[in-house]
């Protein structure tokens, strides 16, 4: 076969080297007690070895081979500037050096190769906060947010996005084959909204957005990508010129933005926010999640991706604020959730920690995973060739940490969304999304409930009536009324205006001042000298 139909070796240098060479100040145990906690072959670290010190010993061959080449070539170099022919003896064992070179190099080579392909296949170092079992149900909880109730009422996103006219699975499915999918009016715009609210909620945390291609050389592919995945998530695409592969996270590209780059320590760290289609063949998920828009073929992702010094416990610091901000996100979108601390056992090879935020569920019961938050140390930048400094004194053999994490999988948010926000009569917009969906604050259901009810059980849901759709918005129009009626919006306005033009210290403090009086034309002596006061602290 084509050599193109096979999917890319990945670059092997994973782990430093030096780690597995006691006489460089290496710490094999490091890595076997590493490997112990993934439940991971241990003996690949002596293979390691074995290999590491017959190649070593290779290497001295060879340069001896190389000097007694350079020593018989030097004694040829009279005769030919003397323009005499060269003894047929320093012939014969010139000749003689070039083949055992050759022989040793191609030897060289080959204990290179298993060497380094034994390297890329030891997962990296993991760190002393993760609890070590191979049972994901063992998870330590590390936050929680709300509460995990549900009702029996509820239904499950696959219904309730369908009865919504958010998706057409039955289009999707015919047009794009299994788990295909079209979102349609309302899912258009809600999952919009999740991508533009994502982007400015991390602009926000000062990151730089960053849209990535949605496919890779192959050959790069290779750098940033583990060697199952190419099975069970890459697909390939052939056409004009070299193969290459669609991205199955922006992770990857992002990644690659940084090959061969030497980092300045001082413009760290850099934090982009990665906008993306994904794309993945869920091959290891066969029979999982089949309904529905959860888990499919193609989604858009918010993605967080951060480069930072590998000095001190930087990079757990921000590993920290990553999740932190995913949790943040979800607590402005009022989705109950649980942040675990995934086990050993079940973290990927390049990462050293892995916190996963799993929402709530109410309709489908369970709790389910949004985000994924790894720290990789050096893991992918060693690879990568991504140097941390440009000198000798500036830490030219250090290599900069990479992290990332979910911020939103807006189709997998959208799921969420409808179960934590569903009514009787359709589905509340969250507050935070209002803005970014035109004002729309309610979206109606268009289709009755599509499956059988089960004996026992009553459907609540339906397509809601004129005087229904007329209630929600004489709420709305209520609240209104009711903000007008109170001239809240001027009051506001007034005192915005007054706290731009004076800029106080403490704005918060001579906002609440100023509408204490009455607003920025407060009439109470009491409410005027408070915020005089503080427009005083700001002079």
């Amino acid at each position: 076969p084509h050599p193109s139909s096979h999917p890319p070796a990945p670059d092997r240098h994973m782990l430093d080297i030096a780690l597995f060479r006691t006489d460089q100040g290496g710490n094999p145990e490091l890595v076997r007690e590493s490997q112990r906690r993934r439940f991971a072959d241990v003996g690949l670290v002596d293979k390691v070895i074995e290999l590491d010190e017959q190649w070593r010993k290779c290497r001295t061959e060879l340069n001896h081979a190389q000097r007694d080449l350079n020593e018989t070539q030097n004694k040829m170099k009279p005769f030919y500037k003397e323009k005499k022919p060269v003894p047929e003896e320093l012939v014969a064992a010139k000749q003689a050096h070039d083949a055992k070179i050759a022989e040793i190099q191609k030897k060289e080579q080959e204990l290179i190769d298993a060497r380094d392909g034994t390297l890329g296949t030891i997962g990296n170092i993991i760190h002393d906060s993760v609890h070590v079992s191979d049972d994901e149900e063992h998870n330590p909880v590390v936050t929680t947010f709300g509460e995990f109730k549900t009702e029996p009422w509820m239904l499950s996103h696959v219904d309730l996005i369908y009865m919504a006219g958010m998706a057409d699975y039955t289009k999707g499915t015919e047009v794009a084959g299994n788990r295909g999918y079209f979102l349609t009016g309302p899912g258009v715009m809600l999952n919009q909204a999740l991508i533009n609210y994502g982007l400015n909620f991390l602009q926000k945390k000062d990151y730089t957005a960053i849209q990535t291609p949605f496919f890779m050389k192959q050959s790069i592919m290779g750098k940033v990508a583990q060697l199952a995945q190419f099975d069970e998530e890459l697909y390939k695409v052939t056409g004009e010129g070299d193969d290459k592969y669609l991205i199955a996270t922006s992770e990857q590209p992002i990644c690659a933005f940084h090959l061969n780059e030497h980092v300045d320590p001082k413009t760290l760290p850099h934090r982009l926010a990665g906008s993306s289609t994904c794309f993945r063949k869920e091959a290891g998920s066969h029979g999982r999640d089949q309904l529905g828009i959860f888990r499919v073929h193609q989604f858009e992702k918010i993605e967080q991706f951060v480069v930072c010094s590998p000095e001190g416990d930087e990079s757990w610091k921000e590993h920290q604020r990553m999740i932190d901000t995913s949790e943040e996100f979800y607590k402005s979108l009022g989705v109950p959730f649980r942040t675990v601390n995934i086990v050993s056992g079940a973290l990927n090879d390049a990462a050293a920690k892995k916190f996963d935020l799993e929402a709530w569920f109410p309709g489908s019961k369970a709790h389910r995973e949004l985000v994924s938050c790894s720290n990789c140390t050096d893991f992918q930048s060693r690879r990568l060739g991504t140097r941390y400094g440009h000198g000798k004194g500036d830490g030219a053999k250090l290599h900069p940490h990479m992290l990332n994490s979910t911020l939103t999988a807006t189709e997998r948010t959208l799921c969420c969304l409808v179960e934590n926000y569903q009514t009787p009569t359709g589905i509340r917009v969250p507050d935070a999304l209002v803005p970014y969906m035109n004002g729309v604050a309610f979206i109606p259901f268009k289709l009755p409930f599509p499956g059988k009810v089960k004996k026992g059980h009553e459907i609540v849901h339906h397509v809601p009536t004129e005087q229904e759709l007329d209630e929600v918005a004489k709420g709305k129009d209520g609240l209104s009324a009711y903000l007008e009626k109170h001239q809240v919006a001027k009051a506001l306005n007034d005192a915005l205006n007054k706290v731009s033009k004076e800029r106080p210290a403490d704005p918060v403090a001579a906002i609440a001042a100023l509408l204490a009086g009455g607003g920025a034309t407060a009439a109470d002596s009491k409410g005027k000298a408070e915020a005089k006061a503080a427009m005083e602290r700001g002079e």
